[in-house]
């Protein structure tokens, strides 16, 4: 956990509206940051995920929630973002190794550049973003060795880090397992049921339960022992 900040500095928050993102908002708003949500309407085929982010900004109370629109299926490269089948089903030890046909070409990189940018214009210091580098799906800007490269970037290529003031980016997840998140997440309050994690959800917005976001938030959740309040085409427990 962070340590409170002794006043309510202002925080830029990379939010998707999944359980890595809203777990990361929760504990920057318990750290004492004014927080601004920042969201992507990139041309991915979940964007239901983008109403559950509205939905948590509003429940954490962000000072403010900006969706901004970036038609990365303009490139395609991923299964997210192109006609692209989404893997289902995939074994528990295959998930994580290698680079998945889900990874976004150069996704972290665009967004948090965003977030530098708003994190500037607002005078905030801090960046916050849920990566995670152990229950995940191996994508290679989710790795401490990315965030660490960009936080030099930050410092070389900003105004505040020319003139001494870098903005700090924080991971508070990336050491995290998906159970300790969603511990965490509980610990603080969050509510996992407006949450939407799922890389091929149904036309209602239902989760397949088969992608590896599904099968990732399953396990942290059966692991934590507490049921997952989200909604599911056909529920992984009833199927």
């Amino acid at each position: 956990m962070l340590p409170a900040s002794p006043s309510p500095q202002r925080a830029v928050v990379l939010l998707s509206g999944g359980v890595d993102s809203s777990t990361t908002l929760a504990v920057a708003r318990a750290a004492g940051y004014e927080c601004y949500a920042l969201t992507f309407r990139y041309g991915q085929r979940h964007a239901v995920e983008i109403e559950a982010a509205g939905t948590v900004a509003r429940r954490l109370g962000a000072a403010r929630h900006a969706v901004l629109d970036i038609d990365l299926r303009q490139f395609g490269g991923s299964a997210l973002t192109a006609d692209v089948p989404v893997p289902k089903d995939r074994p528990s030890e295959a998930i994580g190794q290698g680079i998945p046909v889900t990874y976004v070409p150069a996704r972290n990189t665009i967004f948090l550049a965003f977030a530098l940018a708003w994190a500037e214009v607002l005078g905030a210091e801090d960046v916050f973003i849920g990566v995670n580098a152990l229950d995940y799906s191996g994508y290679p800007d989710c790795r401490p060795e990315y965030i660490a490269a960009f936080r030099r970037l930050a410092g070389l290529a900003t105004r505040a880090g020319v003139e001494g003031r870098p903005l700090r980016i924080h991971t508070p997840l990336i050491k995290l397992t998906k159970r300790q998140i969603i511990e965490q997440g509980l610990a603080l309050g969050l509510d996992y049921g407006l949450t939407v994690s799922c890389y091929d959800p149904a036309p209602g917005g239902e989760a397949c339960g088969r992608c590896d976001a599904c099968l990732l938030r399953l396990k942290g959740f059966a692991e934590a022992g507490v049921a997952d309040p989200g909604r599911y085409v056909a529920h992984p427990v009833d199927a």
